[in-house]
């Protein structure tokens, strides 16, 4: 059985895990092993990666030989954890790596030998490394004039930045899948084009791709694809990175290799092939990130280069009423009969009809109240479900939990980052900070900043004290309501904390100017929002918001002074707002994936909550009639499915294989969403969706259909 050297803590001790005799007995397979581990989410798959990595240390393998590769870097915390503090082991530290942070590393290591090859401008400069945000940045900058000259993308209705983020995702598709980005249009036009105008459009978007690309070659700028294809073509392939991957790596263990892409599951095969053990680890029904690249046939092909293949089909989470669930929704969606598990589903289902959405909103409110304060379920084992979470739903959600002292925290990933109620504040407060800029905020902006910066200050006074005090892009002091009756309205109280926000505001325009716009966001984080009495104070959101806005400032202003060398007309602060104004997506920030699980109810996107990987005791559903459960987002200048490996060169996008792609998502979904639930499933329905209109989505229609056999059973019982 496995254990740790005495002394120390074995695994059950330090994680709270305790392993079951198929676990413990993988772990304590011989070091020289190459396994491969599959298995449904929940059946204690990860707990044997953590298992086996602690198992080498302890029989005496050098820990720098590990490699443990994730498909993103919030799926690698367990190991991390695990391993943080492990002092006692041989020869430098463990590797946890994404295939984004390995081919950095090595496209950094190895530069000087390959970048002329690869065909940049500047072979003898260094590289630099640039993420989605700025990406988007340099994109606009590049293909902007080709928009506005050329008159591209004219029948697109979508945002510039959205349109942008689509250019990138085709080129990261390209490198990830492995063919070249000149190929994007064509494989789009043989697919998808029905007619002339929609051939012009997937034109248009070869020629922006190829347009950007030109330019980061010239200016040494690498976005992801472009470090991805460069490991993949130039350094890779060199005798001098092999021989050092090879040599270092001899000891790998691969989690969730389903969501990762082909071009890192040709890495690891190759890798495999000289290794001394591996662990490969298959969530089955998952691949969930097709849409970022994720190919799930490809990753079985590793299969063929372990020595054993185990199965674990015993779940340490659902109880056997929402496993039923599960499989039976799954089996109205077209699984085998023969998943079923005989448990009848019914107790863990919960569901409510309302005929409007608010309706809807304050149930669920009151039914998580009533678990929190009748069930004494912790607040952190109860997730809110929908396949969209709007500013509204957000909203209505977050001040119906409030109304019940009920803590809350929300992650909405690939969203602009003005979208965030804290990142409009900061940007506002930078635009009042900085007269220079000539960009004054109007007073809705204002009105929208006082009311997030001070706690406790409703739309009402937060308006009536910009329009009494902002004048000339400036805040006055709140002696300048010269009413009596007015200054009683706003309270001394919310103006003590008014004019302690203004004071600092024209103390630093009356100072020395600081040209590090993310040294302005930390002083003014730090110094004055984050401090009780303040709208960041003790506000898990808003304060993760305020940091990924730091980095995000301070990886731009990073990036625009290596580009000086190239280009010295930039502004790093006015341009950094401007960029943000526009609406760039946000990069990934692993703090928004990581938060404090104590902090509350998750309010979250499905699918972001199955990529956390983590279980609850309640899950909330919500607008089940929607759409969006099954369909996936519309995007007018890519396809997830088209650019990738698995798709046949030629063959038509059609109806029908949409059809059955959404019924297939819905599925996978389902399956995945109930693994990952331990005691019941709540669904929110109303008639009547946000926007007023009713809603006949898969989901809902899948729901009524196993609602009423369910019935018919019943009744024949």
């Amino acid at each position: 059985m496995f254990s740790i050297v005495k002394g120390r803590p074995n695994l059950s001790e330090r994680e709270g895990i305790r392993l079951s005799a198929a676990q413990a007995e993988l772990i304590d397979e011989p070091v020289r092993r190459k396994i491969w581990l599959e298995g449904m989410a929940g059946s204690g798959k990860t707990s044997v990666g953590v298992g086996r990595a602690l198992r080498l240390i302890e029989a005496g393998v050098p820990a720098e030989s590990i490699l443990i590769m994730a498909p993103q870097r919030s799926l690698a915390q367990p190991y991390i954890r695990a391993l943080r503090g492990w002092t006692e082991h041989r020869g430098g530290q463990v590797s946890v790596h994404t295939i984004g942070s390995l081919s950095l590393q090595m496209v950094e290591t190895f530069w000087f030998l390959i970048a002329e090859a690869a065909g940049f401008w500047h072979p003898r400069d260094l590289p630099n490394f640039i993420g989605l945000e700025l990406a988007q940045y340099f994109m606009a900058r590049v293909i902007e004039p080709l928009i506005d000259e050329r008159d591209y993308f004219n029948s697109v209705r979508i945002d510039r930045q959205r349109l942008y983020s689509q250019i990138v995702d085709n080129m990261n598709k390209a490198a990830m899948v492995g063919f070249p980005i000149s190929e994007i249009g064509s494989r789009l036009k043989t697919a998808l084009a029905g007619g002339v105008e929609q051939a012009h459009i997937f034109d248009d978007a070869q020629t922006c791709a190829l347009a950007f690309r030109q330019y980061c070659l010239s200016h040494n700028l690498l976005d992801f694809s472009l470090q991805l294809e460069v490991f993949r073509d130039f350094v890779w392939p060199t005798t001098q990175a092999q021989d050092y991957l090879r040599a270092r790596y001899k000891h790998v263990i691969a989690d969730n290799v389903e969501e990762d892409n082909p071009v890192t599951h040709g890495f690891l095969r190759e890798l495999l092939e000289s290794s001394l053990s591996a662990l490969i680890i298959v969530d089955s029904d998952a691949g969930f990130r097709r849409f970022l690249g994720a190919d799930p046939a490809e990753a079985r092909r590793l299969r063929d280069l372990c020595d054993r293949s185990v199965s674990f089909d015993k779940s340490f989470v659902m109880s056997q009423e929402v496993a039923a669930l599960g499989l039976q929704l799954a089996g109205q969606l077209g699984a085998p009969a023969a998943l079923q598990n005989g448990a009848d589903p019914r107790p863990a289902l919960r569901a409510e009809t309302h005929r409007y959405h608010p309706q809807m909103v304050d149930w669920v409110a009151r039914e998580v109240h009533r678990l929190v304060d009748e069930e004494d379920v912790p607040p952190a084992e109860i997730v809110i479900l929908a396949p969209f979470l709007s500013d509204a739903l957000r909203f209505g959600l977050a001040e119906g939990l409030a109304g019940f002292g009920i803590p809350l925290r929300s992650h909405r990933p690939s969203r602009a980052l003005r979208d965030e109620p804290a990142a409009r504040t900061l940007l506002t407060l930078a635009r009042i900070a900085h007269p220079n800029w000539e960009l004054p905020p109007t007073n809705f902006d204002v009105v929208c900043a006082l009311m997030t910066a001070i706690q406790d200050l409703d739309l009402v006074r937060a308006k009536l004290l910009t329009e009494m005090l902002y004048r000339n892009g400036r805040l006055s002091p709140f002696a300048e309501v010269r009413s009596p009756a007015m200054q009683d309205r706003i309270t001394y109280d919310l103006g003590e904390r008014y004019d302690r926000l203004a004071a600092w505001l024209n103390r630093y325009i009356d100072g020395e100017p600081v040209d590090a716009i993310d040294i302005f966001f930390r002083r003014i984080y730090g110094g004055l929002l984050a401090r009780a009495g303040f709208g960041f104070h003790a506000d898990v959101d808003a304060g993760n918001t305020a940091q990924n806005l730091v980095d995000s400032a301070r990886s731009f202003r990073w990036a625009l002074d290596f580009m000086s060398r190239y280009d010295a007309n930039i502004d790093l602060g006015l341009d950094y707002v401007k960029m943000v104004d526009r609406g760039v997506i946000a990069n990934f920030y692993l703090r928004d994936w990581i938060a404090d699980a104590e902090a509350g109810v998750l309010i979250a996107p499905a699918y972001t909550f199955l990529l956390s990987n983590r279980a609850v005791d309640y899950q909330f559903w919500l607008n089940i009639g929607s759409e969006g459960w099954a369909r996936r987002l519309y995007q007018p200048l890519t396809h997830p499915y088209v650019l990738s490996r698995g798709w046949a060169p030629g063959a038509v996008w059609t109806d029908e294989d949409e059809r059955e792609l959404n019924r297939q998502s819905l599925r996978r979904l389902m399956l995945a969403l109930t693994r990952r639930c331990r005691k019941a499933i709540y669904l929110g329905h109303s008639e009547l969706s946000e926007s007023g209109y009713e809603g006949r989505g898969l989901l809902l229609e899948t729901m009524q259909s196993l609602l009423r056999r369910l019935m018919r059973e019943a009744q024949d019982v």
